[in-house]
């Protein structure tokens, strides 16, 4: 193919191919249109669940000097920034976000609140 059929493309522009980045290429999309609120999920094991890594770090800690625990549990601690018109719909949000994806129901707990 001879060089004249081709055209040059200009710095910063994207191909026919490239999907936009949303919000453009400096930020998320719909950066600055509303808020954006900091969420906390923390989602434990039921009570009884057995949980077998809380239970070993429990075991291991005397042995590396630490007095011994009665109880340890071990759990995730998810931090979002969710982007809502207001701290209700955030959190409404996140408790779908647990229900759905970060937490399993049959043997997880989680609590949802703001950071």
């Amino acid at each position: 193919m001879a060089e004249g059929h081709l055209k040059k493309r200009q710095p910063g522009a994207r191909r026919s191919s490239e999907r936009p980045r949303p919000g453009g290429p400096n930020g998320p999309a719909y950066a600055g249109h509303m808020p954006v609120h900091k969420i906390v999920v923390d989602v434990m094991l039921k009570p009884e669940i057995l949980d077998p890594a809380g239970q070993a770090v429990a075991n291991a800690l005397p042995n590396l000097g630490f007095a011994p625990v009665s109880s340890l549990r071990i759990g995730k601690h998810i931090e979002l920034e969710v982007e809502a018109d207001d701290v209700d719909a955030a959190l409404e949000q996140a408790r779908k976000m647990a229900e759905v994806l970060l937490a399993n129901p049959v043997i997880e707990d989680h609590t949802v609140r703001l950071a």
